[in-house]
């Protein structure tokens, strides 16, 4: 049967909406309205047409660094008094573009690129952590990020206490006069759990402790954190942003309203910088500062977080994207809400077929139903991503022959691609995790984790029946 979209595909009757604003004389047309809806901003967001060229789409600026009209200009730039390029390893006009695009789907105040959503989590922490200092996670996180919390951030002194997804009370109790930030994921990757942002939030900032979320999975198109308490927003645009598996990248969005200087838990934020002449980052550029005047927000909305993250961090670790990768996922995030809605109608189908399989022992996608359908009403009515994860009866042996079977779906350690994808969590990115530690993050032995793709998903369907048929 031909693929039906599902009833939130079909086009509602139209807005009315603002119309965009008039551009200057000496301005091209072509901008987006101030009050877009998602799909516009998918293509306009963060960009106008190129002044010297009129080009449509944002260039490629392969630069490493900027002329600057004169010392003063580049002492200002250099001084955080002024804004504009310096050097790419900072800024760059093509990062500028899709920063701004990713700030705008997510309703944030601002935005900064990464060279992959690792290194964006590191920038995140990098804001917030000394050595001797703590966040609390919940348990249900991609291995990779699992390492990089309980190994990588150990050897710079950062603890990380994880707790389950929902212990609400655990997680409550592990906060410390340490802690920094509770963190979690939108949707969790391997096991497709939504999570209940707006608890976790509630428990964040009772404490006065920011929630930073990982939207990876979700994507703005179907949670944005924002709305629900997040104060900090990660990604892999890698991955689903993206779509396409071609080019790694990272986000760090901020929403530009949390008080980073009231309880003096964040020195980095509201204490004088020592390598711009006494600075306080949070003073300037905070949501009560010069800088959110300046642009009308104060009071509203500030960037401190995200300036900070820049000038400090990224200048220091020098973890940027290339302009290169961040053209191409630019070019991804146009086709956003069409792909995303593909993926979560294919899911849907494909996990059902799944369910009703005899060789199944279990499925675990929040659409389907059970424990997890109301946080998925609440949160993502549109779909449930792309992701889900299944056990065969089989157990591993089972799942083994069935990873080798499939013909058109490929053993890939990614996710969010165009093309479907099949994973064996437990022997690929959870491997380095103890059983009991997989357990936790939803990766048990026999679990296989599938990213559906873009194709007819009678064919998806057709590959994975052949595959389970050579099971015995």
């Amino acid at each position: 049967q031909a693929w039906v979209p599902c009833p939130s595909l079909l086009r509602p009757p139209p807005r009315t909406r603002d119309p965009p604003a008039m551009a200057d004389a000496n301005e091209l047309r072509g901008r987006c309205p101030a009050n877009a809806g998602f799909s516009t901003k998918c293509l306009y967001g963060g960009q106008v047409p190129d002044p010297t060229t009129g080009a449509r789409t944002t260039p490629i600026t392969m630069s490493t660094a900027f002329v600057f009209k004169d010392a003063a200009q580049a002492a200002g730039r250099f001084g955080l008094q002024e804004f504009g390029q310096i050097y790419t390893r900072i800024t760059n006009p093509t990062n500028d573009a899709v920063e701004g695009k990713i700030a705008e789907l997510e309703g944030g105040s601002a935005a900064v690129s990464t060279s992959c959503g690792h290194s964006a989590q590191l920038l995140v922490f990098s804001n917030l952590m000394n050595p001797g200092d703590h966040i609390v996670s919940t348990d249900k996180l991609y291995g990779g990020t699992f390492t990089q919390f309980s190994r990588q951030f150990k050897q710079f002194g950062w603890e990380v206490t994880f707790c389950g997804y929902e212990d609400y009370a655990g997680i409550e109790a592990a906060i410390t006069p340490k802690t920094k930030a509770v963190y979690c994921e939108s949707i969790a990757n391997p096991g497709g759990l939504v999570v209940d942002i707006g608890r976790l939030a509630e428990i964040a900032h009772k404490h006065g402790l920011p929630l930073i979320v990982d939207n990876t999975t979700a994507t703005p198109y179907l949670i944005r954190p924002f709305e629900h308490g997040a104060d900090v927003i990660v990604h892999s645009a890698t991955k689903a942003l993206h779509g396409h598996g071609s080019a790694m990248g990272g986000f760090v969005v901020e929403k530009g309203d949390f008080d980073w200087g009231a309880s003096g838990k964040f020195p980095i934020l509201s204490e004088p910088c020592a390598s711009y002449h006494g600075l306080k980052m949070y003073e300037v550029f905070g949501k009560d500062g010069p800088v959110a005047e300046s642009m009308g927000k104060k009071g509203k909305a500030g960037m401190a977080f995200a300036i900070a993250a820049r000038t400090l961090g990224l200048r220091d670790m020098g973890v940027c994207l290339s302009p290169f990768n961040a053209f191409l996922i630019s070019m991804g995030m146009e086709t956003l809400p069409l792909r995303m809605q593909k993926h979560c109608d294919n899911a849907l189908a494909v996990a059902r077929f799944l369910d009703g399989h005899a060789k199944v022992k279990w499925v675990r996608y929040a659409a389907l139903g059970g424990p997890n359908f109301d946080l998925f009403k609440k949160y993502c009515p549109k779909g449930a991503g792309s992701l889900f994860t299944f056990g065969l009866k089989g157990g591993y042996e089972a799942g083994k022959t069935l990873v080798d079977a499939v013909q058109m779906i490929s053993l890939v350690a990614n996710l969010g691609d165009s093309r479907t994808l099949i994973a064996h969590p437990a022997s690929m990115m959870h491997s380095q995790l103890t059983e009991e530690q997989r357990q936790a993050a939803g990766a048990e032995t026999e679990t296989i984790r599938l990213s559906v793709g873009l194709e007819d998903v009678e064919d998806i369907i057709a590959d994975l029946t052949q595959a389970l048929d050579r099971i015995n």
